[in-house]
């Protein structure tokens, strides 16, 4: 059985691979994408898989938009961690879904569960997934707790959010640096994907403080932005038709 898992958190991946090696010796994986444009990309250049394992929140936005834009008939289970709305509607939806921290025991279930749908099923299921997207609500300020107190701070004043040593720190444009107790696939979650943009496992970039793209060697970019950060920002070979994109389509 060939699988795409659908991540953009590597230890959430990692902890995938595992577990499909332990619970079944015949499941190959047929590839790892981390966003929805490089999902797209995959499933339009391979041969379809037999069944998808997804985050619901991927680096540069829901994976539900996957579904505005092309046509699967491939099974998915769904991964998320605690979120009452997908909950909720995979609940009714009879749609397959693992919280994270993913488990042994859930895998297996799912599996089961995947082993005896039939084709009207898979059908019926992915129908339906049209229905599962939420209006995007998203957030134009943050509250971050500082001494004392909680700051209201406008997206807009934001550079960039850093995180190193499993802590995060809020950049700003005037210069002030803020710890933020959330993890940056958290915070990406909350922001418009046409603002901010998951750079690399370290950063998630503002489009408005990008003040210069260089082409680097590997094919990679070199990001500056207009704030000092504590190590340079790379962008990957493998995203850096992405990001490219994300510029010249939200400007």
């Amino acid at each position: 059985m060939r699988v795409l898992i659908v991540e953009d958190e590597t230890a959430a991946y990692e902890n995938l691979v595992d577990i499909l090696g332990e619970v079944s010796y015949d499941i190959q994986i047929a590839g790892n994408t981390e966003s929805v444009t490089q999902t797209i990309h995959w499933l339009q250049s391979n041969l379809a898989p037999d069944l998808i394992f997804m985050d619901i929140h991927l680096s540069d936005g829901s994976a539900f938009t996957i579904f505005d834009k092309m046509e699967l008939e491939t099974p998915i289970i769904f991964t998320t961690a605690y979120d009452r709305y997908a909950i909720e509607a995979f609940k009714v939806n009879s749609i397959d879904y693992l919280l994270k921290p993913v488990k042994v025991e859930d895998v297996k279930q799912a599996l089961d569960k995947y082993k005896k749908l039939t084709r009207q099923d898979v059908i019926h299921y992915l129908s339906k997934l049209t229905q599962l997207v939420p209006t995007p609500k998203y957030k134009d300020k943050l509250l971050i707790p500082y001494k004392d107190k909680l700051l209201p701070i406008d997206l807009k004043e934001v550079s960039c959010f850093y995180t190193a040593d499993k802590n995060t720190c809020i950049y700003l444009k005037d210069g002030n640096v803020y710890p933020y107790s959330k993890t940056l696939e958290q915070i990406m979650a909350s922001l418009n994907p046409a603002d901010f943009i998951r750079a690399n496992k370290q950063f998630i970039l503002a489009r408005n403080s990008v003040t210069d793209i260089t082409i680097w060697f590997d094919n990679r970019l070199l990001v500056t932005l207009d704030v000092e950060t504590p190590e340079r920002i790379y962008i990957s070979k493998n995203k850096a038709s992405e990001f490219r994109s994300w510029i010249v389509n939200n400007t």
